[in-house]
């Protein structure tokens, strides 16, 4: 990839994937006064993806229709993992058509094979989703072609020896998942950096959990910058790593806009100290044993049951990380009305395939079941 690119693309990206909504849909007034304010403070990468419900359609709205194309860059993806078996190559390769047509962009700056792992990549091969990408960058309608990956760093260091056209990766880091042996962030990233490809990072946040981590955690932020707040800390972790093209934040209000544009409007890598802190703050979340659910809610389209998997896990999530049983229980009877609790999981599998997080869905859906039923 161009090194100008690397130097001009702002260490924040816009993740559209957690938009405001207003109603049954996404705020549109809302996200775009949120668009306005990430473009005035030098941000131009927005990242969407064809499986996210409404964000390319709102992308065109608030971004495409209202400003020079020239002054922001677009992202977006193809899935071939979350088609159902009995998918088509023609199937898969319409989600490209389908995203100019939504976002109107014309092209796309960076397009990327989507949510790659072990258990998939299989299937873009088969589809011959490569070459597909390949001849539509030969068009002028893809500017850099890349993949989102969630697997191991053996199976990621095969897919880039294999596929020297790859421009940039997208990589789930944070300093939670750093040493996570699901995960590996550490080692994916290491991988990347092997083979000399910008990295963009996706939930840098853990899907808002970093936001809101253990009072011991706190303590220790709190301890060193009092007005900081903690998604920062996170944020600019993975920032301060060497080789990031971006790092993309799902923002869902104007606040959480404020907020990063804060710090990473004029971003500033970590300290020493800072780095000692940070070190410190993987440790003491290396013992905590919730669930590394995002909120991703990949699994939520396909249940059968219409259980809102999510919500129940951040309501397990309430009583594992601190404890507030009363909490945890109110946040369940919320999420888990009469037909869509827990117990009602009939073990189709469906969410296990395409968790991108690995998460053994069908135990946990038992164990918040005898935790609150």
């Amino acid at each position: 990839m161009d090194e100008r690119i690397m130097k001009e693309t702002g260490k924040l990206g816009f993740g559209l994937m957690r938009l405001p909504h207003k109603g049954l849909g996404i705020d549109i007034e809302q996200t775009s006064k949120m668009v306005d304010m990430f473009l005035e403070a030098g941000g131009t990468y927005f990242d969407t993806a064809h499986v996210y419900p409404g964000s390319e359609a709102a992308a065109k709205k608030a971004l495409v229709e209202r400003h020079a194309r020239e002054s922001f860059t677009l992202a977006t993806k193809l899935n071939a993992s979350m088609l159902a078996v009995s998918a088509t190559e023609k199937m898969a390769k319409k989600q490209f058509e389908t995203s100019l047509e939504r976002t109107g962009a014309g092209y796309f700056d960076y397009y990327l094979l989507h949510a790659l792992d072990g258990n998939n990549y299989k299937r873009y091969e088969k589809f011959g989703i490569w070459d597909f990408v390949k001849e539509n960058k030969a068009k002028g309608l893809i500017r850099h072609m890349g993949f989102s990956f969630h697997g191991t760093p053996e199976v990621l260091e095969m897919l880039l020896t294999q596929h020297p056209e790859v421009e940039f990766v997208q990589l789930q880091i944070n300093y939670a998942d750093w040493e996570n042996e699901s995960v590996q962030s550490r080692a994916n990233y290491e991988v990347a950096r092997k083979f000399g490809k910008p990295i963009v990072v996706m939930e840098p946040v853990k899907g808002g959990k970093l936001a809101d981590p253990p009072e011991e955690v706190k303590k220790l932020f709190k301890a060193y910058a009092p007005d900081r707040s903690y998604a920062s800390w996170a944020i600019r972790f993975v920032a301060s790593l060497d080789g990031i093209l971006t790092v993309l934040s799902g923002m869902s209000t104007i606040e959480q806009m404020k907020d990063n544009l804060s710090y990473m409007g004029r971003f500033e890598p970590f300290n020493e100290e800072e780095w000692a802190i940070i070190g410190k703050a993987m440790k003491i979340m290396g013992k905590v044993n919730d669930i590394p659910c995002t909120a991703c809610s990949y699994c939520t389209g396909g249940c059968p049951q219409q259980i809102a998997i999510p919500d129940i896990f951040k309501a397990v999530n309430l009583q594992l990380g601190s404890g507030r049983l009363g909490d945890a229980k109110a946040a369940y009877e919320a999420a888990a009305p009469e037909g869509r609790r827990a117990s009602d999981c009939i073990e189709c599998g469906q969410c296990e395939s395409v968790c991108p997080q690995g998460i053994p869905v069908i135990k946990e859906l038992k164990r918040a079941a005898e935790m609150f039923e």
